[in-house]
């Protein structure tokens, strides 16, 4: 499965967990959480696809590094968004582990 495909599917399951919550009823602090992470994971996908597309290395490279220092952010999103108890300690191994081997195949 490629990259994209595999951010892709993160990304579904991450929305479905995103949509299910009353947002506008969170503290502060957690509506930032959520909308760094809805951000972030946009960010991702879109800097995946453009590893993906890159005509040259220099350019693969270049998208290659923006795409794992936002994956990084959206793991430390996830991480976050579990101290409100969005995500148990298990989703968070389960998705650490998805965007871990992510950034592998984008390396």
């Amino acid at each position: 499965m490629s990259p994209f495909a595999q951010i892709k599917r993160l990304e579904l399951q991450l929305r479905a967990v995103i949509s299910a919550l009353d947002v506008p009823s969170l503290n502060m602090p957690e509506q930032k959480a959520v909308a760094r992470l809805s951000n972030d994971l946009t960010d991702a996908r879109l800097d995946i696809r453009d590893y993906e597309m890159s005509d040259t290395r220099a350019e693969q490279l270049r998208h290659s590094k923006q795409a794992v220092a936002r994956l990084e952010k959206v793991r430390k999103a996830i991480l976050a968004l579990s101290e409100y108890n969005v995500f148990t300690a298990v989703d968070v191994a389960q998705l650490s582990a998805q965007l871990e081997q992510i950034s592998e195949n984008v390396r």
